[in-house]
């Protein structure tokens, strides 16, 4: 009797293998649109914003970011102060979580022991889930009474007396200022400095603290002096990471802010706006084609702004991942 073909013989496999040459097609392809589909999305946003705003950027030019008159009624509008108070919440921001966070993140990757990484990180990390309203609403109702009546009024007479530093808390502590939107948006973007942080720590090759601890070192020169510097490129990717978000977090910011002065004093006290927080207040009271394209253009310098802080951030994070490779093999050869 005359054998069967088998399943592995040669004409099924050759009828096998152009099904399998177009589905890989067909996955490189729409991998290749998935990936090409979030630069058009970013270009069409921009366009968008530029198409809607072009009133604005044909009257005012670069006047727009360098005035700071915002007068809806005269049709003047410039968004410096927007801008400054979007700059300085984001240091403050900065200036407060970047320390917090980083040293949480060397606890968790150098000294915590293992029953108690995944408890910590996991509780840091879910502050990152929790909705911006709701820090809005705890600032609101929590922080800015305690800021209004405790915290403010002690830097005030702590630091009010200092030179150039005392210029910072000039004023009456209200608690719905510059200095508690600062606070607010430090307390959000500490898990995402946090978390990359942490990765970056973790990523340092065993050989930079054995070797340390090798020639006698303390568990902390070993982190000063072999971890720190080797990480620190990531690092400062984690803390851009944070300030993008820092620019663009809108209804916590807006709740706490105060909304109610375009001034540009110099002081935290003072009640301001940010780019993120003026859109929210004014983009429903657009009722003119020009006060309508002034408030879609600080949308569009808003933008623009996230985007180079993240390409930042991006380059940061790239510069260090391919340093680990030729850092591990100098260290190989020595």
């Amino acid at each position: 009797m005359a054998s069967q073909p088998s399943p592995t013989s040669n004409g099924v496999l050759v009828t096998a293998a152009p099904v399998a040459r177009l589905g890989d097609t067909l996955f490189k392809s729409a991998t290749i649109v998935a990936a090409m589909s979030v630069p058009m999305i970013l270009g069409a946003l921009i366009v968008l914003l530029v198409i809607d705003s072009r009133e604005s950027l044909a009257r005012y030019g670069f006047s727009f970011v360098t005035t700071s008159t915002w007068d809806n009624v005269k049709e003047q509008f410039g968004a410096l102060p927007y801008i400054y108070g979007t700059v300085v919440t984001s240091i403050i921001a900065l200036v407060l979580a970047v320390p917090v966070a980083v040293g949480a993140a060397l606890y968790v990757a150098e000294y915590a022991p293992l029953w108690i990484r995944t408890p910590v990180s996991f509780t840091i990390e879910m502050l990152a889930a929790i909705p911006s309203i709701i820090y809005g609403l705890w600032g609101f109702f929590i922080l800015t009474p305690i800021m209004r009546s405790t915290i403010e009024p002690a830097l005030k007479s702590v630091l009010g007396p200092i030179p150039v530093i005392g210029g910072l808390f000039q004023g009456t502590p209200i608690g719905k200022d510059l200095f508690t939107g600062g606070v607010i948006l430090a307390i959000m973007v500490l898990p995402t400095i946090m978390a990359v942080s942490r990765e970056i720590i973790l990523a340092v090759p065993p050989a930079q603290r054995e070797g340390m601890l090798a020639l006698g070192a303390t568990r902390w020169e070993t982190i000063s002096n072999a971890v720190l510097p080797y990480a620190r490129s990531g690092i400062a990717g984690a803390a851009i990471l944070g300030l993008a978000r820092a620019l663009g977090e809108t209804m916590a910011v807006t709740m706490v802010i105060g909304n109610s002065s375009r001034a540009i004093t110099g002081s935290v006290l003072t009640p301001g706006y940010t780019m993120a927080s003026a859109i929210a207040n004014q983009f429903t009271e657009a009722d003119t084609p020009i006060y309508f394209a002034a408030v879609v253009e600080v949308a569009l310098v808003l933008l623009l702004v996230s985007v180079a802080v993240n390409a930042i951030a991006r380059l940061l994070i790239w510069q260090i991942q391919g340093g680990f490779g030729t850092r591990s093999l100098g260290a190989v050869r020595v």
